[in-house]
């Protein structure tokens, strides 16, 4: 009985500021084990110092679009997200950044459970610690309590509204992102879009002490026309 009642128990501990944006979460009672990542050919370890970090938002009515990968949490079972978490990247001082650091345990169970309904994919949440955690000196559960911890700050504007607008340019998006968020401006906000012109994800750029500050790097031009795929309602 206690393990029937779990998945919806879940649903009612998410914090408010969570919650907004894990609209229904419900975590399963038989959980996928990951996969060891590491180091390749085409992502080789690098350690370089730290000078800034990025805190990565997947738009999840975008990214269910294709329904590929380990996307049953994220888009099946029920679920139904706006902005999920996709990693807290550490970034370089120049050009490159570090990553795959250290060699990474897999993941606890309890780990994975206390973040999926941030991150619902046991897979990315492997290879976030694997490729991102390593590199901060941090043990797993000690990255994504920080991690979720600013996730849960972040406050989001009324992506129906913005959805519905036309002729969004991705500076219009940044602005009305900002502008909800007590300190931020819209040069510290990065929307990242698809090559058919959508919002995929949102990167928010902060300072080595996990402040926001103005993104080092150029990204989308801001007069860039932006669609957003709308939230999905209740099912």
């Amino acid at each position: 009985m206690i393990r029937r009642l779990l998945p919806a128990l879940l649903v009612l501990a998410i914090p408010a500021g969570l919650r907004a944006q894990a609209y229904q979460c419900s975590v399963p009672e038989r959980l996928l084990r990951p996969v060891a990542e590491g180091p390749s050919v085409r992502e080789p370890r690098r350690v370089v110092p730290i000078g800034g970090y990025t805190l990565a938002l997947i738009w999840s009515p975008e990214s269910c679009r294709g329904r590929s990968g380990d996307t049953a949490l994220a888009c099946g079972g029920g679920n139904r997200f706006g902005f999920t978490l996709h990693g807290l990247w550490p970034d370089g001082r120049g050009a490159t950044w570090p990553q795959y650091c250290a060699s990474a345990p897999l993941l606890s169970e309890r780990v994975i459970r206390q973040n999926l309904c941030a991150t619902p994919s046991v897979q990315l949440l492997q290879h976030e610690y694997a490729k991102h955690g390593t590199c901060m000196g941090m043990p797993p559960a000690a990255y994504f309590s920080r991690a979720t911890g600013l996730y849960r700050a972040v406050r989001y504007p009324d992506m129906a509204t913005l959805a519905a607008r036309r002729n969004l340019t991705a500076g219009q998006f940044a602005a009305a992102f900002a502008r909800v968020n007590p300190g931020m401006t819209a040069d510290m906000v990065r929307p990242r879009l698809n090559r058919r012109g959508w919002l995929e994800e949102v990167w928010v750029c902060l300072d080595t002490n996990f402040r926001q500050r103005r993104c080092p790097r150029s990204g989308t031009a801001s007069s860039a026309a932006v669609r957003i795929e709308p939230p999905r309602r209740g099912r």
